[in-house]
């Protein structure tokens, strides 16, 4: 006799790709879209031009200064 078991698949989590960057150096915020499958290392202000890199430890711009941090880091994997 064959059994109808369900299997049920671990829910696909999706990570938030909008992040609203702010500028260290002008306080300007915009809201950009992160990479999936990357890092973004650096990030030109739209409000003075400034050139953003990542802080000490973090791995891309919107760990630094994103209040969403990157698609990798969302989903507990290694950063690049």
């Amino acid at each position: 006799m064959r059994s109808n078991l369900l299997c049920w698949e671990e829910p696909t989590l999706k990570p938030k790709l909008d992040s609203e960057i702010t500028c260290p150096a002008c306080g300007h915020k915009e809201v950009e879209t992160m990479p999936e499958d990357a890092c973004q290392y650096f990030y030109e202000c739209k409000g003075c031009r400034a050139l953003l890199k990542p802080k000490p430890g973090d791995c891309c711009v919107f760990c630094s200064y994103g209040d969403t941090p990157c698609p990798p880091i969302q989903l507990d994997q290694s950063c690049c």
